[in-house]
């Protein structure tokens, strides 16, 4: 049973636009979607002028029905909607190395599993 309902108020941390929608983070486990009919009533061009990557909203849930993916509908219309604050996201810095680390490193990581595994199976 999803732990939010319909018509309860929630609050997310805005993670993707898309020209149909608003796609929202609402905890570790759950999301959801503001699809373009859902953000206002009149006509929206570009969700993007109604929010931002990385924004807090608050959103009313629509549809509560238990899937397994774990996502509900939402809605802003007829809302405030907005904080004034961001989502706490660390910045990515970039070094010079770019995937060279990954390659360094993925050896080292292969051989350490193959240890761990042939260690496991000596056990058994």
């Amino acid at each position: 049973m999803s732990q939010y309902k319909k018509d309860q108020i929630v609050t997310g941390c805005v993670t993707g636009i898309e020209n149909y929608g608003i796609f929202v983070s609402l905890d570790d486990y759950y999301s959801g979607l503001i699809h373009i009919s859902e953000i206002s009533d009149f006509f929206v061009k570009n969700p993007a002028d109604y929010v931002h990557i990385g924004e807090t909203i608050k959103a009313r849930v629509i549809d509560d029905s238990e899937t397994e993916s774990f996502h509900v509908k939402l809605s802003i219309k007829n809302m405030d909607y907005r904080f004034n604050k961001r989502c706490r996201r660390v910045k990515i810095v970039e070094t010079s190395k770019g995937f060279m680390t990954l390659g360094e490193c993925l050896p080292v990581w292969i051989s350490l599993k193959k240890e761990e595994i042939k260690k496991k199976l000596q056990k058994n």
